[in-house]
């Protein structure tokens, strides 16, 4: 993980450049319509790759039903990224109380209680429940893009709190699970490189917690479940991860009941592109001005 001051010159020239808007909040910032426009340009690249997959559109909001997320197992392996939805749902004489509390800078969390939806962790959550029952021969393919949430504030601006991903899932038989996920590795690579983008593809692991959390990150990277394009941002020394590819095998089918046509266990994988740190990734190798970034780039995200 980078330092955080290591990122801070790249932050300000964001901020300098009116791409990105401070709100307060580390972790947290608002678009500008420069940002917004290049990150519009590399979503339609990316759809016109995938064009001919046949995968279905969903779009989901940025939050989850909190019996998925309890049922997907990620308090289990990442408590300390979830974020839950609280609000009020008291009295008169305790909405009095939580006034006067809020305005003499007193904690009001007790005066709130959990709601039935969480902020979603991971693009690919909601989805899951809408494969339960028997897919078909071909299994299945969803395309979306997704808001995602993860409490790790932070001032380096490519560790984000609240960030956008693009997002594909595939579901159905080992071999063709397998066989997609290297497909879009390959597809992933050239597109980031044909935007002038040093990527490489390096085995990686999520951030399990705790002690547990590091055997399980071992095993992960062993067996090759997760890999993720690296592209320097902040260095060249520790570039960072702007794509992600995840391996589940039997994970999420077991969990929701997905079964292949043949009755078995059916297996997911995901891969996903981090919106804004493609974006950022564009910037820091070309320049706080899209007008002046090379041709060949300037001509994959015409659109």
């Amino acid at each position: 993980m980078h330092s955080p001051t290591i990122g801070q010159p790249f932050y300000e020239r964001l901020v300098e450049h009116k791409l990105i808007i401070p709100v307060g909040v580390p972790g947290a910032f608002g678009r500008g319509a420069v940002f917004e426009d290049v990150l519009r340009r590399f979503d339609a690249a990316v759809s016109r790759i995938a064009k001919d997959d046949g995968a279905e559109q969903m779009l989901f909001p940025p939050i989850l039903d909190r019996r998925v997320f309890e049922k997907s197992e990620f308090l289990d392996s990442f408590p300390q990224l979830a974020g839950s939805v609280f609000s009020f749902a008291g009295t008169d004489a305790q909405h009095a109380e939580l006034r006067d509390r809020v305005r003499e800078g007193r904690p009001w969390s007790d005066l709130q209680s959990m709601t039935g939806v969480v902020l979603s962790p991971a693009a690919c959550y909601p989805v899951y429940p809408s494969f339960t029952g028997t897919l078909s021969e071909a299994g299945r393919l969803v395309d979306m893009q997704n808001w995602v949430f993860r409490h790790e504030p932070s001032p380096e601006p490519t560790r984000m709190q609240a960030f956008r991903v693009r997002e594909f899932v595939r579901a159905g038989a080992p071999d063709v699970v397998v066989r997609w996920r290297d497909m879009w590795l390959a597809r992933g690579l050239s597109l980031l490189r044909s935007l002038g983008l040093h990527a490489g593809s390096v085995a990686a692991s999520d951030p399990f917690f705790g002690r547990a959390g590091r055997m399980l990150a071992a095993s992960q990277r062993e067996q090759e479940l997760k890999f993720e394009v690296v592209v320097p941002i902040l260095s060249e020394e520790v570039p960072t991860a702007v794509c992600s590819f995840n391996y589940h095998r039997e994970h999420f089918g077991k969990i929701f009941d997905i079964h292949t046509s043949d009755g078995q266990i059916a297996q997911t994988a995901c891969l996903g592109f981090g919106m804004e740190r493609v974006v950022m990734a564009l910037f820091a190798a070309h320049g706080f001005v899209p007008a002046e970034w090379p041709e060949a780039v300037r001509e994959v995200l015409a659109s």
